[in-house]
């Protein structure tokens, strides 16, 4: 059985922090250990420009970042761990993407649009402080996603539309050049903790109430004390609903600690207390790593070397499918083509393809075209791409039973045509 791939990035704009820690990096450095499972992580370096013009920032958070990843654990002989401006096949591939994707599909883009909307909030023109590289966003994590063909993005749910629109993206290449892209999927793990800051608010570098992942073990001390509580005194039972100091704890405690923190609010522990149960545990687990990680911000040039190996891993399979897909849109060399013009009249032509593709009307649809660019099967307008790629797997496996309603055979094109066509595209 073929694995499932995975790909996960995080883009170099900052020091990654417990928040961070708990619900991108811990899990997925667990996840990379998954039997049935090919894993890849890069640093999204590109991404990082949209949003910083400060290289020594970029080059900083680089290094953190990646560090981080190996100090929690990943083992970059298990995965493929790269950076995203070693593989310039990803540009490359940007364009392509590029030169099919509607513009009204990139306006619909979150970030976008909460520019726009920003803009228009202050009265300045719409596209103030927009840049390309804003807008054309979501092509370059298509190409991200796409060149390495992964199945399963995990994402938080603020970032499911991003798969959407990459696959919106894969199926209008799909449908101009032939199924050569994977469609992704999102995968959203609603179980993923969401610490909160020192303030109470979601932990985020925009509200300036971040616990660094690796902070020297007094500054951590320290930040942990600093934690916002209420005025109850030591004696007096205290809520942990709503208690920020309660809940960064469970999501570093097991069941049993978290029970008996638990029961310690409900018999009124002081929060001095509490925050020097909280940075023991904190730290107890990340005191190894911190170790780790100070090794290797002290040893960039070791940094680099595993980033270099990852590229090498990363390319070998980037390169020959950017060939192919330069190949698909007719970036071929002329020689070739001329050899190739006699061969493609002969005898043995081409399998049939299924196209999958999205009309103005906002539906999506697909249809079965046989070798010789006859029409088979013509699929009906569904609410979804998972619905269309359901019906498409249901042809393949021979089920004909959604004829009549979510596809129907095109005109002058018989059943039998049709198990012909799936026949050869199943055949070994």
């Amino acid at each position: 059985m073929a694995s499932i791939r995975y790909l996960t990035g995080i883009t170099t704009t900052g020091t990654p922090h417990l928040g961070n820690y708990v619900g991108a990096l811990r899990p997925a450095v667990e996840a990379s250990r998954r039997p049935g499972t090919e894993n890849f992580y890069f640093l999204a370096d590109y991404h990082a420009l949209i949003k910083c013009d400060e290289p020594a920032r970029v080059q900083r958070s680089t290094m953190e970042i990646a560090a981080c990843w190996l100090a929690t654990g990943l083992d970059p002989e298990q995965v493929t761990f790269y950076r995203q401006s070693d593989i310039p096949d990803i540009p490359e591939l940007t364009w392509l993407l590029t030169c099919v994707t509607g513009k009204g599909l990139l306006n619909r883009a979150h970030a976008y649009k909460a520019m726009v909307d920003k803009n228009h909030a202050a009265g300045a023109d719409p596209d103030t402080d927009v840049t390309a590289g804003l807008f054309m966003y979501p092509v370059l994590m298509a190409a991200d996603i796409l060149m390495f063909k992964a199945h399963r993005i995990p994402v938080g749910r603020d970032q499911v539309q991003h798969i959407e629109m990459c696959r919106d993206i894969a199926a209008s290449f799909n449908h101009l050049y032939g199924e050569l892209l994977v469609l992704p999927e999102a995968q959203v793990d609603e179980s993923v903790a969401l610490l909160p800051g020192t303030d109470g608010r979601k932990m985020s570098k925009s509200y300036d109430n971040v616990i660094p992942l690796f902070a020297p073990r007094e500054q951590l001390r320290r930040q942990v004390m600093a934690i916002v509580t209420d005025s109850r005194a030591p004696g007096e039972p205290k809520p942990v609903e709503g208690s920020s100091l309660f809940q960064i704890y469970e999501a570093f405690a097991s069941a049993e600690e978290t029970a008996a923190l638990r029961r310690a609010y409900a018999e009124g522990i002081a929060w001095s207390e509490a925050k020097q149960m909280l940075f023991e545990r904190i730290d107890r687990e990340i005191a190894p790593m911190r170790e780790r990680y100070d090794a290797l911000m002290a040893n960039p040039a070791e940094l680099e070397k595993v980033l270099r190996r990852g590229a090498e891993k990363a390319r070998a399979l980037a390169t020959p499918t950017m060939a192919q897909l330069r190949a698909a849109v007719g970036l071929r060399s002329l020689a070739d083509a001329a050899q190739a013009q006699p061969r493609a009249k002969s005898a043995k032509a081409q399998l049939p393809s299924f196209k999958q593709y999205r009309e103005a009307d906002g539906l999506h649809y697909f249809k079965l075209v046989d070798s010789d660019g006859r029409l088979l099967v013509q699929g009906a307008g569904l609410p979804s791409p998972q619905e269309a790629g359901r019906a498409v797997a249901s042809l393949k496996g021979g089920d004909l039973a959604g004829l009549g309603h979510a596809f129907h055979l095109a005109d002058g094109a018989t059943e039998a045509d049709l198990r012909t066509a799936l026949a050869r595209l199943t055949a070994p």
